[in-house]
């Protein structure tokens, strides 16, 4: 085999190994923000749960508070 074709083989493989390298850094990079979103996401869930509106207290708070502005009107 010509010393040309050796050369040619050892810079292909180099390349593909640093391509190697490379995309299994992104693969892991990807892995820790999947992580983080993860995290975040269950975060954003205990604020919607936490600011949520609440219909059916709001109704029975209005029930309760009739007498007042019903006094509130007559005055």
């Amino acid at each position: 085999m010509p010393a040309e074709a050796i050369v040619t083989l050892v810079i292909g493989a180099v390349i593909i190994a640093a391509a190697a390298l490379a995309l299994t850094r992104v693969i892991i990079h990807l892995a820790a923000t999947s992580q983080t979103l993860g995290a975040l996401d269950g975060g954003v869930q205990v604020i919607v749960d936490k600011t949520a509106t609440v219909p059916s207290t709001v109704a029975s708070v209005n029930a309760s508070l009739a007498p007042v502005r019903a006094f509130a009107d007559s005055i």
